[in-house]
């Protein structure tokens, strides 16, 4: 299905590896220039040579920075002042105890999760409000609408997300700019994928084998029974940054692979 977002041009935080490199690919495939983000240049040229191979009628671009640091997002906002589609996927987590969350972890976190987006979402919004087109799109988490406990630091700040995406939303009334969040649940990163492997470290069992034991013994309550690709909530990015998906406005838009037990 072609989305309708050819030549628009998308930043996507965090988007060398996991969900970020998923959503810019996806958009990519659609023929969206996308700027890759991360800290690290050597992560940042490999992806966007990645996207370039696999779609040459785009045109990828390095967006390497540190988005917490205020100097290089500034450095990010000179390079490139105008985008059509924001993707705020930046984030950091772990499982933590709550008596060992103390004031630097949650100021981190702040920093981290929720701040930068903010800055990036206040810097954009205005010239998408301006064009009269924009999409900005936040990706939490189900911990947002259903936190574990066990990592009450990361909760809060995907709650936040919610709450500012509703905000931000309410300022877009009549215009083609929207607003939304993507609350995904378990996801198969680099990382979980890792962890897994060093949890049931059985050279005689398949990945999807070792998935499933952990899924049964660890997640019981998701329907799926199975971590959620990255690539699916690519897709579900694209689309809901397309022209297709203009009447989203404010919307947390879960794929949680059934994890919230609650009908709304």
């Amino acid at each position: 299905m072609d989305m309708g977002l050819r030549n628009k041009t998308a930043l996507i935080t965090g988007s060398t590896k996991g969900i970020g490199k998923a959503i810019a690919v996806e958009l990519a495939k659609e023929g969206v220039h996308v700027l890759i983000n991360g800290r690290h240049e050597d992560e940042v040229a490999r992806t966007v040579s990645e996207i370039q191979a696999a779609f040459p009628s785009t045109s990828p671009q390095k967006a390497t920075g540190d988005l917490v640091d205020v100097e290089q997002r500034e450095a990010l906002f000179e390079k490139y002042p105008n985008v059509d589609i924001l993707v705020n996927n930046l984030g950091i987590y772990e499982i933590m105890s709550y008596e060992d969350v103390d004031d630097e972890v949650w100021e981190k976190y702040f920093r981290t999760n929720f701040l930068a987006a903010n800055s990036l979402s206040k810097f954009y919004l205005p010239n998408m409000l301006k064009n009269d087109y924009g999409r900005i799109l936040f990706i939490a988490s189900e911990e947002a609408v259903m936190p574990s406990g066990q990592m009450p630091q990361y909760a809060v700040t995907k709650s936040m997300l919610l709450s500012l995406s509703k905000s931000l939303s309410s300022l877009t009334r009549g215009t083609e700019v929207t607003v939304n969040t993507i609350l995904p649940g378990p996801t198969l990163s680099e990382n979980v994928q890792q962890i897994i492997e060093g949890l049931i470290p059985d050279d005689t069992m398949s990945f999807s084998a070792k998935e499933k034991q952990f899924m049964k013994a660890t997640l019981p309550q998701s329907e799926i029974q199975r971590f959620i690709k990255p690539m699916e909530i690519g897709r579900l990015a694209a689309f809901v940054c397309s022209p297709y998906a203009s009447a989203f406005k404010g919307s947390p838009i879960r794929m949680d692979g059934g994890m919230v037990p609650t009908i709304f």
